[in-house]
């Protein structure tokens, strides 16, 4: 959308230039948009996991298991910021944009019907991104990406386990609350009750954090190994109603905005 506006710019100052002369503006201003790219950053997320090609040197070292790691934050994105096999509709590229699951226009009226609760900016028929985010640091979860953070760890080495959801109101769907936090230690390490393992073999990659105060201009400093699977699956909303009407320990009560795709092979590593 901003290479689109730049063009048109470009030809309404020349005016009654030549073919030849817009043409030549045109270059230019195309070429001074993509040195506006954050090429100096490390790789980037989100991106398309169907396409493993990057061309970002940053080769970074991969963060372990998430189960040799301790969970810090869980939270939502509302639609998927990635794009995969499972989820490749692509909404629009508003802060809450992204992309939707295949099936969505296939959910009955009774799944979609209204489901009015305490978790905000997302309904039936929505698509929602969860992020479990892992850190390497001595911690126990809370609430933003702060708390994967510590005055004295710094610079940890993080992870994200990512799953795509397609909303629905119906109890028969997966519950969200089944995936949360309850305080529980495995092997000294804070995990959640439980990750999806059925919804195909997660893409494994070099990236960055998320969110929609981040661009292809404006880049996340921050050094994330992903773990994104491939496939949606279905999630009642009324147990993401319940988790924030509980006091989850994130604080979480409503779903974020998206980081739009990254798509410049400058800004993505190579998936091994």
């Amino acid at each position: 959308m901003k290479r689109v506006a730049l063009m048109v710019g470009a030809a309404a100052l020349v005016g009654a230039c030549t073919t030849a002369e817009m043409a030549e503006e045109t270059e230019t201003v195309t070429m001074a948009a993509a040195e506006n790219v954050c090429t100096t950053f490390g790789p980037q997320t989100p991106r398309d996991i169907s396409l493993r090609t990057g061309t970002n040197p940053d080769m970074f070292q991969m963060a372990p298991a998430s189960s040799e790691m301790n969970l810090c934050n869980i939270h939502t994105h509302t639609n998927a910021e990635h794009k995969g096999p499972g989820f490749s509709v692509f909404v629009d590229d508003s802060d809450y944009g992204g992309y939707a699951c295949n099936g969505t226009d296939e959910l009955t009226a009774a799944e979609l019907a209204p489901a009015p609760g305490a978790y905000g900016k997302v309904k039936p028929g929505d698509t929602i991104e969860v992020h479990w985010v892992h850190t390497s640091c001595d911690i126990d979860p809370g609430e933003g990406l702060g708390s994967c953070l510590s005055d004295t760890c710094t610079d940890p080495l993080l992870r994200v386990e990512a799953q795509t959801f397609l909303v629905v109101n119906d109890s028969n769907a997966l519950d969200f609350t089944t995936m949360d936090w309850t305080g529980a230690e495995v092997n000294g390490l804070d995990q959640p009750m439980m990750i999806p393992a059925n919804t195909g073999e997660p893409i494994v990659f070099r990236g960055s954090t998320t969110g929609p105060s981040f661009d292809q201009q404006t880049c996340s400093p921050l050094k994330v190994t992903w773990s994104v699977r491939p496939t949606c699956a279905k999630l009642d909303i009324n147990s993401l109603h319940r988790w924030a009407e509980a006091g989850n320990v994130f604080n979480e009560t409503e779903s974020h905005g998206v980081r739009q795709l990254v798509t410049d092979p400058r800004l993505l590593s190579e998936i091994e």
